[in-house]
């Protein structure tokens, strides 16, 4: 079991929150915690950092923001529309450093998800520094696996950041347990193969690749892909520590030429969400 930075509560000096704290804080409550995805620059800077803190505000207890990029392998049509959007109008690293700072000031766990080339371009010390300093919590890296990520773990480590990776229903017992022993703040468990997007049902094995995840040593484990309703995460949040919704937010601003009512829309349905999670 991974126990560096497992029982820490704040990041650096700064005081961050941190994933971890947050997921302990749900479950001291009886609940799993709610994770919302929201890409940074859709439809602009200043509209995404309004609608991560109106998911906060409607019961989000950490924000993944994400860092927009040009190959996203992971990502479905709902996300990638928003991305491409966000990156037609010139989104940067920076911004979403600048969007981190603006969220972790609602006192919320701010994770940014990103895929790793633009963290290496932008040099992964100094992206480390900088994201410790804007108060972020750590990075969920998608296409990073744990035995290829020395340079983010030194850096990491010295930022005192925490560090997101990925399982999925096809991980072996040793990449289970590979993977718990390098993540800080929480595993993320893909609940099917494929790309992210809403889905009728979640996928059948998520409740097994949690419990294997848990046997290979994982404190702290949460399920995204496929989760849009409150139904499905009252039945996500009935075996996992946290339940990771991100298309079915971005839709909510896909959905609207008027970006108050976006944001209004965002907050509603993690309001939803919460209340779902909580009559697990």
């Amino acid at each position: 079991m991974s126990t560096t930075h497992e029982d820490s509560t704040t990041g650096p000096a700064t005081g961050t929150a941190t994933a971890a704290a947050a997921v302990d804080r749900a479950k001291a409550e009886g609940r799993a915690a709610l994770v919302a995805y929201l890409p940074v620059g859709y439809p602009d800077v200043r509209t995404s950092i309004e609608a991560a803190k109106a998911a906060v505000d409607g019961g989000a207890d950490v924000v993944e923001l994400g860092l927009p990029y040009s190959d996203p392998t992971m990502d479905g049509v709902t996300i990638q529309r928003a991305v491409d959007a966000a990156l037609a109008g010139g989104t940067r690293p920076a911004d979403v450093l600048r969007a981190v700072e603006g969220v972790a000031a609602t006192g919320a766990a701010v994770l940014v998800m990103t895929y790793w080339p633009p963290v290496d371009r932008y040099g992964v010390d100094r992206f480390a520094r900088d994201l410790a300093s804007a108060g972020g919590a750590g990075l969920i890296t998608p296409d990073l696996i744990p035995d290829e990520a020395g340079a983010w773990i030194g850096a990491s480590d010295a930022q005192d950041l925490e560090r997101v990776f990925l399982v999925a229903p096809s991980s072996t017992d040793a990449r289970l347990a590979l993977t718990a022993e390098r993540s800080r703040g929480f595993v993320y468990a893909a609940s099917l193969m494929g790309i992210t997007g809403a889905r009728a049902t979640v996928g059948a094995g998520a409740r097994q690749l949690v419990e294997r995840t848990r046997a290979a040593g994982a404190e702290r484990v949460c399920v995204g892909l496929g989760v849009s309703t409150p139904e499905q995460a009252t039945e996500v949040a009935g075996y996992a520590d946290g339940v990771i919704v991100g298309s079915a937010f971005v839709s909510r601003l896909l959905d609207t030429d008027d970006t108050a009512s976006g944001v209004r829309a965002v907050g509603r349905l993690a309001a939803e969400l919460s209340a779902g999670i909580r009559s697990a």
